[in-house]
């Protein structure tokens, strides 16, 4: 996703969780935001300023009477062009600053002068976490319109375990981006989109696989993040990951797939199966290399994914693919009805340019009572095609 145009301010706060802002800024900073970084003077004892520096491009403000800098009243400024302003980690002691109206740093005074939506990733002790002072100011500020991201359990630095870690970058990030991304058709949506071929083990060594990249399911993605949705991306190991940062499900087996997307289905809006999973697989797995030699290797069908969803989906909208080598048309027709799909993405795999593993495509998109038939197009280009008619359906 991309935050061109975009000034996004970053508080550190002196804590462990510091290092992972490293991180944050340099995400912030690939997507195309202007990032300026704001930290405390206990961060710095973390993080050297000059790390943050190098990340984003813009010096690090560390000290309320520096100088040594263009003369501006610098916070009133920074407070009026950012974005969004997040602070990553927020220890206790910030958040009660922000709750009670404390303004005695350059953060905590940026913080107070600013319109711009505040986001607060928390990281400290479990104690401090559930203690009674630190649970109001939450309240307070949240009743203020503060958005908290909060992180997950697990092995805290003091050596306890249990809630208080910071939420990993790639989640605060993907949060920034929910706040900051234009509405578009799909804003509030969910998008549920499959990935990759799937790999059906004969022994520890070899699979039953195909060649499908997984690059159209993943330009998928991307454009859908674009155009407001979030999206659940359930994917092979192999399969190439979107741009964007999305939730991903990794699956291997087509049975993994199907549970997968069984799963997730619930919350989605739409539901797009560009994966390619395994028509078969082995009746049985060794467990140990099957040596150089003849043998037979017995296949059961595999679930069919597709018809499943088609049977369940209710309002949500399904969108299958159909790689074919004849009678495209013809035949991707048959699997629309057959799946109770709304839309089915036909190509031809033999045709030059529109195989597996190509970064283009030729395909017919068709629904119930209409086609549109591409020349060959970056898949990219696809996406943006299939998300349109889907909107629109």
């Amino acid at each position: 996703m991309s935050l061109a145009g975009k000034t996004v301010t970053v508080g550190v706060t002196g804590g462990i969780a510091a290092y992972k802002s490293c991180e944050l800024v340099s995400l912030l900073r690939k997507s195309g935001a202007d990032v300026h970084v704001v930290m405390t003077e206990h961060a710095a004892e973390f993080v050297a300023p000059l790390t943050f520096e190098a990340l984003s491009g813009n010096r690090a403000v560390t000290d309320m009477f520096d100088r040594d800098h263009e003369w501006e009243i610098e916070h009133i400024s920074l407070a009026k062009k950012s974005d969004i302003f997040v602070v990553a980690p927020c220890t206790a002691n910030l958040a009660g600053k922000l709750a009670c109206g404390i303004a005695d740093d350059f953060l905590s005074t940026t913080l107070m002068a600013t319109k711009a939506p505040v986001m607060l990733a928390p990281a400290m002790n479990t104690g401090m976490l559930t203690s009674a002072a630190y649970t109001a100011n939450v309240d307070t500020l949240k009743k203020r319109g503060v958005i908290f991201v909060d992180g997950d359990e697990g092995y805290l630095a003091c050596g306890d375990s249990g809630k208080g870690r910071m939420a990993e970058p790639n989640v605060i990030f993907e949060r920034i981006v929910s706040v900051l991304a234009p509405a578009g058709p799909y804003s509030g949506k969910t998008v549920l989109v499959t990935s990759g071929g799937t790999r059906e083990p004969i022994d520890p060594v070899r699979y039953i696989g195909n060649r499908s990249s997984g690059k159209m399911g993943a330009a998928i993605a991307d454009a859908a993040v674009k155009l407001g949705a979030q999206v659940i991306y359930i994917a092979t190991p192999a399969a190439v990951k979107p741009a964007s940062f999305v939730k991903t499900v990794t699956v291997e087996t087509t049975a993994q797939m199907r549970q997968a997307v069984l799963n997730n289905m619930e919350q989605a809006d739409y539901i797009i199966k560009a994966a390619a999973p395994a028509d078969y697989s082995p009746e049985s797995v060794s467990p140990s290399k099957i040596k150089d030699g003849s043998f037979s290797l017995p296949l059961k069908k595999n679930p069919d994914i597709a018809a499943e969803v088609g049977k369940l989906k209710g309002s949500r909208k399904l969108v299958i693919f159909c790689a074919e080598t004849e009678e495209l048309e013809s035949n991707a027709r048959k699997k629309l009805a057959s799946k109770k799909a709304d839309m089915v993405v036909a190509n031809n795999v033999l045709t030059d340019g529109a195989g597996f593993g190509c970064d283009t495509n030729i395909a017919s998109i068709i629904t119930r009572d209409s086609i549109i038939r591409t020349d060959k197009i970056l898949k990219s280009e696809l996406a943006a095609v299939i998300l349109d008619k889907l909107s629109r359906l």
